[in-house]
């Protein structure tokens, strides 16, 4: 059986670029002052420090609300490549009444 590899094994995956970055983003001295901005423990920005855990979606999302930085932002300071961007364009989504349900819509970029 083999293990699926994770974010703690891509070799461009770089926490404390991140990290580093929100500190001097907001203007912060050390982990213990990020931590308290991001609203996490301590601990938890050790690990991700230490490469012991990743950067979760979460985790991510209070980044974006403390930062404004875009989740695509923070996953490049991270090294790690966007996501996929699944989307429907706008002429090929109908619902079932042949209605066009995204007229006048951005696309989806998640």
């Amino acid at each position: 059986m083999t293990t699926q590899p994770t974010l703690l094994d891509d070799p461009n995956y770089n926490p404390n670029r991140l990290l580093d970055t929100l500190q001097s983003k907001l203007c912060l001295k050390n982990d213990a002052a990020l931590s308290r901005a991001l609203g996490v423990a301590p601990p938890v920005l050790s690990k991700i420090r230490h490469r012991r855990m990743p950067v979760a979606a979460g985790l991510m999302i209070q980044i974006h609300d403390a930062t404004q930085l875009t989740i695509d932002e923070i996953r490049t300071l991270m090294g790690v490549a966007t996501a996929h961007r699944w989307f429907r364009p706008a002429e090929q989504a109908t619902d079932k009444a042949g209605s066009d349900v995204d007229a006048g819509r951005e696309p989806y970029h998640g």
